[in-house]
């Protein structure tokens, strides 16, 4: 892995995935249910702090990734190998 594209690519992949993982967490449904709302939809989602929590915790995946591929020398296909994937 090489580039900063394909640095950017790979950390925007991890972000998006976390988000998905992310989502859900602290969700409540809205008490007052109001013609033309849906009844499952969240009462405050709170976004802002979602989006900071998930770049936090894709930058750590990312570290990581970033440690095995490019500095210590490893390769995808050396990991698969290596854990039989």
């Amino acid at each position: 892995m090489s580039g900063i594209m394909t640095q950017i690519f790979m950390f925007l992949v991890i972000w998006w995935l976390t988000l998905f993982a992310v989502l859900p967490w602290g969700i409540r449904r809205t008490e007052q249910n109001e013609a033309g709302h849906d009844p499952g939809a969240p009462a405050n989602p709170m976004l802002l702090k979602k989006a900071i929590i998930t770049t936090v915790i894709a930058a750590i995946i990312w570290g990581v990734a970033f440690l095995f591929f490019r500095v210590y020398g490893f390769t995808l296909l050396e990991l698969i190998d290596r854990f039989g994937f």
